[in-house]
């Protein structure tokens, strides 16, 4: 049997448990999420006063930050596996050309 991706995985849980939303909603708890992400950053290194200590915690964020990005996805019908293998090859590309990945805009 086919395990399957992380998108699915989270698509089909919404949908088990009428979790679906628009793709607005999704955006913004993608961003809550993160902002939550931030904040254990900032604790674990005592607001930058120390070298982070991450808890499990860190973790959790982590996993609803990947949650909220595999929704939002599927809501605006992007299937993220064929959009990070694109990624992956434009910094590939810009490497090659440029000796770095990033982008000049």
């Amino acid at each position: 049997m086919k395990q399957l991706n992380w998108q699915t995985q989270a698509n089909d849980f919404a949908q088990k448990h009428n979790l679906q939303h628009s793709a607005s909603v999704y955006a913004l708890d993608l961003m809550s999420e993160l902002g939550e992400v931030a904040k254990e950053i900032l604790l674990a290194s005592e607001y930058g006063q120390q070298p982070p200590r991450f808890t499990p915690d860190i973790a959790a964020e982590l996993g609803d930050v990947l949650y909220s990005l595999c929704l939002l996805a599927t809501a605006v019908d992007v299937d993220l596996e064929t959009a990070l293998a694109r990624t992956l090859n434009q910094y590939e590309s810009r490497r090659r050309q440029k000796g770095h990945p990033g982008s000049t805009k």
